[in-house]
C-alpha cells in the first residue's frame, strides 16, 4: 500500500507510474484519495481543538469548584457536555473518513519501477537474459502428460476421481522425484543463507492484507468461511507476515527465509490446452524465498535473488530465460519482477517457473513492518520474495527435456536426491 502522504506529496510521479500499469481509472482514484486524506485531517484537527478546549475547560472547572464559584463551574460543565457531544461525532465521522481513505488506499497498486517497460501484456516483457542449449529430442517425443501415463508416475485421472482437475496424484519414481526437487531446492536456499522456515498453509484475513493478495486476489484463493481462513496462494503470505507488526534493528538486515508449502489456487477461468498436465494446477508444490531488507540494499538484493535462481537453473541444465515484466503485466503489489521461463522442447513452448520481485514499501507499509534507523527514527522496510523454485513446470521441463528412446534421464544433481538416474 503507498503512503498516502507520498501520494499527496508525489501526484505526477504516482500518476506517471499508474499509466504505465494502464490503470484506466487513475487520476480520478488518486484524486479521490488526496481529498478523502484533506477531509480527514480537517476533521482531525477540528477534532483536536475541541479535545483541548474540554480538557482546558475541565480544569478551570476544578478551580472554580475549589474557589467556591459554583455558578460559573455549572456554566462550564453544560459548556462541556456541548463539547463532548460534538467530539463523539466528530470521531465517528474521523473513523468513517479513515475507512474511506483506507478502502481507497487498497485499490491503488504500487508504482512500478524506472526501469519497467511500458506495455499491456506478456508480449511486452523484456528479455534480459538467456541460457542453456535447447535439445533435440529423438523422433516421437512426448509432452509430458503423455509421458507421465506412460511411465505412470503421475495420475491426472485419478487427481481427478480424489477431487477435481487440478490436483494431481504422483506416484513411484514420480513422487521421488517430486521429493527431490524440493530437498534439493531447500539444501540451496540454506546453503545461500536462507534459514528455513515451515509455515501454516492456513492464514487469516490480516496476513492476506498484509501482503496485498487481499482484496485484489480474493476470487483466486480459496477461502473457508466458518473460520474465515484462506488456503495459501504462495508461501510468500505466511512467511512475509512472520514480521507484521515488527520494529526490527537495523542491525538485524538482511533477514533471508525461505519456505517450502503445497500452494492453492482457484485459477478460474482457466482451460484449454496451455494449462494442460502440469501446466496449470490448483495445488502445487513450491520451495520460497522471502528477504526483508534495509532500503538502500533491497535492488542489490533483487539482484542477488536473481542470480541464485539462475545458479539452480544452471545445475539442472535446463534452458531458460529471464523476462523483466512490463507495466501490464507486472503484479499489483510489485516495483519490479523478473520472470524465469524453462523451455519445453515437446511443447514448443516457454513455461514459467519463477517470479522474483522487490515490492519496496508496498507491503511493508500494510503490515505495519519497520526498523528503527540510525536516527533512532521509524522507517519502512523493504521486502523481497521469489519462487526458488515452483514445482510443477520445473518437473514438465525435466520429464519432456530429459526423454529419451530409453527413458526420462535424471540431472546429475538429483540423483543424489533420488536415488535412482533413469526412469524407464
Amino acid at each position: 500500500m503507498l503512503q498516502v502522504a507520498f501520494i499527496r506529496e508525489n501526484k505526477e510521479i504516482v500518476l506517471e507510474g499508474l499509466a504505465k500499469r494502464n490503470l484506466k481509472n487513475a487520476e480520478e482514484l488518486v484524486d479521490s484519495t488526496i481529498l478523502a486524506d484533506e477531509e480527514r485531517r480537517t476533521i482531525q484537527t477540528e477534532l483536536d481543538a475541541i479535545l483541548a478546549e474540554s480538557n482546558k475547560l475541565s480544569k478551570d472547572i476544578g478551580l472554580l469548584f475549589k474557589s467556591g464559584e459554583r455558578q460559573k463551574a455549572e456554566i462550564l460543565k453544560q459548556k462541556t457536555i456541548l463539547l463532548k457531544e460534538k467530539s463523539k461525532e466528530l470521531t465517528e465521522n474521523l473513523q468513517n473518513k479513515a475507512t474511506e481513505l483506507q478502502e481507497l488506499l487498497y485499490l491503488i497498486p504500487n508504482i512500478p519501477n524506472k526501469i519497467v517497460p511500458g506495455g499491456t501484456s506478456e508480449e511486452d516483457n523484456e528479455t534480459t537474459f538467456q541460457e542453456g542449449e535447447i535439445p533435440k529430442l529423438h523422433k516421437g517425443a512426448l509432452p509430458h502428460w503423455e509421458l507421465a501415463k506412460k511411465y505412470d508416475i503421475i495420475d491426472f485421472e485419478l487427481g481427478n476421481k480424489i477431487t477435481g482437475a487440478g490436483f494431481p496424484v504422483y506416484k513411484g519414481k514420480g513422487a521421488k522425484l517430486q521429493r527431490a526437487l524440493i530437498n534439493y531446492f531447500l539444501d540451496k536456499n540454506t546453503n545461500a543463507g536462507y534459514d528455513e522456515v515451515q509455515v501454516p498453509y492456513l492464514v487469516n484475513e490480516a496476513s492476506g492484507f498484509g501482503t496485498g493478495q487481499l482484496p485484489d486476489k480474493e476470487g483466486q484463493m480459496y477461502h473457508d468461511a466458518q473460520d474465515n481462513l484462506y488456503l495459501i496462494p504462495t508461501a510468500e503470505v505466511p512467511v512475509t507476515n512472520i514480521f507484521r507488526d515488527v520494529i526490527l534493528k537495523e542491525d538485524e538486515f538482511p533477514i533471508c527465509k525461505t519456505a517450502y508449502t503445497p500452494c492453492f489456487r482457484r485459477e478460474a477461468g482457466s482451460y484449454g490446452a496451455h494449462v494442460r498436465g502440469l501446466n496449470r494446477l490448483h495445488q502445487f508444490d513450491k520451495v520460497e524465498i522471502v528477504r526483508i531488507e534495509h532500503p538502500s540494499n533491497s535492488y542489490a538484493a533483487l539482484d542477488s535473488m536473481v542470480n541464485h535462481v539462475k545458479g539452480i537453473l544452471k545445475e539442472l541444465k535446463l534452458p531458460y530465460r529471464i523476462l523483466r515484466l512490463c507495466g501490464g503485466d507486472i503484479g499489483f503489489t510489485s516495483a519490479l519482477t523478473y520472470d524465469f521461463e524453462v523451455f519445453s522442447t515437446a511443447q514448443d513452448r516457454w513455461l514459467e517457473v519463477s517470479s522474483v520481485s522487490n515490492f519496496e514499501t508496498f507491503q511493508a507499509n500494510r503490515l505495519k513492518l519497520r526498523f528503527k534507523n540510525s536516527k533512532g527514527k521509524s522507517e519502512l522496510a523493504h521486502t523481497l520474495n521469489g519462487s526458488s523454485l515452483a514445482l510443477p513446470r520445473i518437473l514438465a521441463g525435466l520429464l519432456e527435456n530429459y526423454q529419451t528412446p530409453e527413458g526420462i534421464k535424471i540431472p546429475d544433481v538429483l540423483v543424489p536426491y533420488c536415488g535412482f538416474n533413469i526412469i524407464s
